[in-house]
């Protein structure tokens, strides 16, 4: 997904502009799996401490290549069956941008999705070649499925896809207007980037941040934010189920990635292998996910309940890692 992320923005910007932020573990492999990449635009945290402060740091270090930059922030998790349609709506993004905003991505709902935030919109600021852009007047949290539905034959709601488009210089006021102490870490780490305390100032200052802070945060409470409504068959692939509704086709029963699934009256399942044979009889609608120390069989309407299994274990002193 890292790699079909990248190469689906290749047509619109080249590989010395794309960055990556992720976990100090996963920096080599995400090395290997981006060769034409350059190495320093890889970014490593020491710890997670949510998406808010790393997209801020990448920001911070694009801002000193670059002060006038438009940068764009894409999740690595979600599938886009539109690429052509993405480029346009991230071209015209933007052209909003130059007019002094931020810039969401928003994707026309097709149905009352209660897993996805949701984006009111207000009026048009932007029409050209049949791509729009329009001012956002709320973000709405997920709702239940009556609200959703709601939502849905209004015509004024898109779901919120966490795709920005924004200038970098931008978005650092906006941090320092909003969280001060977290912009005051990723620009002391952003100048001490190419001297010689780099690490010893990333590993200092980076645990130092507040709590755990997502863009969100920033975008709910800018004061100049704008969306592009965009078609781009677009699905957050956030948890087993939804990877499970990508993969499983039309016609086929079950979906196996990495192993061998031997299988009598199963159905609509996905099975996640490990290199051992995986055996299921009399089953429907199931993840299996063979991580190793780890084994997940759970049914697909109760994925988002991992979290908290998770959690519970892990706060017993049984550390789970999926």
């Amino acid at each position: 997904m890292l790699q079909a992320t990248v190469n689906r923005l290749m047509p619109i910007m080249c590989p010395s502009n794309i960055f990556i932020v992720t976990g100090r573990s996963y920096a080599d492999a995400v090395h290997r799996h981006l060769p034409a990449l350059p190495a320093e635009n890889i970014i490593a945290e020491p710890i997670g401490r949510g998406s808010g402060p790393a997209i801020g740091l990448a920001a911070a270090l694009i801002s000193r290549r670059d002060p006038d930059a438009i940068v764009g922030s894409f999740a690595a998790d979600h599938h886009i069956g539109d690429p052509e349609a993405l480029h346009s709506a991230v071209l015209a993004a933007a052209e909003v941008v130059r007019m002094g905003y931020l810039v969401a991505i928003g994707i026309q709902p097709t149905y009352p999705e209660t897993g996805y935030g949701y984006i009111r919109t207000g009026p048009l600021l932007f029409d050209q070649e049949g791509v729009t852009a329009r001012v956002v007047e709320e973000f709405k949290e997920k709702p239940d499925l009556e609200i959703a539905e709601r939502y849905v034959r209004n015509g004024s709601y898109l779901w919120n896809a966490s795709m920005f488009v924004w200038r970098a210089a931008t978005l650092l006021k906006e941090i320092r207007e909003l969280f001060p102490e977290v912009h005051r870490i990723v620009t002391e780490i952003a100048a001490a980037w190419d001297g010689p305390r780099r690490d010893q100032t990333l590993e200092e200052l980076w645990l130092q941040l507040p709590g755990v802070m997502n863009e969100h945060e920033i975008m709910e409470r800018s004061t100049r934010m704008a969306v592009v409504p965009a078609h781009l068959n677009w699905t957050d692939l956030g948890d087993w189920n939804r990877l499970a509704q990508l993969m499983v086709p039309e016609g086929e029963q079950n979906a196996v990635l990495g192993g061998t699934h031997i299988t009598e009256d199963t159905r609509s399942t996905l099975v996640l292998g490990n290199g051992r044979p995986v055996v299921t009889i009399g089953l429907e609608n199931i993840v299996i996910v063979d991580a190793g120390d780890v084994l997940l069989v759970c049914d697909r309407d109760r994925v988002q309940d991992i979290r908290g299994v998770v959690e519970r274990s892990n706060a017993e002193g049984n550390v789970l890692v999926m």
